[in-house]
């Protein structure tokens, strides 16, 4: 994956007591993320975070994304609109090895954990895995209806499953 969101934050920058940010894409930014997601538009991304120092110099970053979004739909392929609120939380060791590994937490009760590289956060990269994670996986427009029918029949389709079956049968 390209680095679509080039939002960076400098560990050596972060103030004793957190920093809280909002960052908003440009228009440059909303279009390489639908390009990147094969998404027909991103209107509007914007997030809201707060990078916090924790022990043994980690890191954690939370907050929450709004995005305005076009997606295909699923049945006519016209478009979709749709709108994407979605919270993360994700927290940055610079030795994923001095996590406390005796402690017995759910797996999914924590923070999502990744290794801090060069004192960077990679914020924009967890905005743009928030947003590709919470996108509608079938965008569908209201009142788009699928029937198919067989290319082979002349018939419509039957509205019983096992009419098919039933023709079949009559047949022997």
């Amino acid at each position: 994956m390209t680095n679509t969101l080039d939002w960076t934050e400098k560990t050596t920058e972060i103030p004793a007591g957190g920093l809280d940010r909002t960052r908003t894409a440009t228009a440059e930014e909303l279009k390489s993320v639908a390009q990147t997601l094969n998404i027909l538009d991103v209107s509007a991304l914007s997030a809201r975070y707060r990078i916090v120092a924790i022990s043994g110099g980690a890191y954690r970053l939370s907050g929450s994304i709004s995005a305005g979004v076009e997606q295909a739909c699923v049945v006519s392929l016209e478009p979709v609109q749709g709108k994407v609120n979605a919270a993360f939380e994700v927290e940055f060791w610079p030795d994923l090895a001095s996590e406390d590994s005796e402690e017995e937490a759910s797996i999914l009760g924590g923070s999502d954990v990744e290794l801090l590289e060069h004192g960077l956060i990679p914020v924009g990269r967890i905005v743009f895995e928030t947003l590709s994670a919470s996108l509608n996986p079938y965008p569908r427009r209201e009142g788009a209806e699928f029937t198919w029918q067989d290319p082979k029949s002349d018939e419509p389709a039957a509205s019983n499953p096992f009419a098919a079956l039933a023709k079949l049968k009559d047949k022997d």
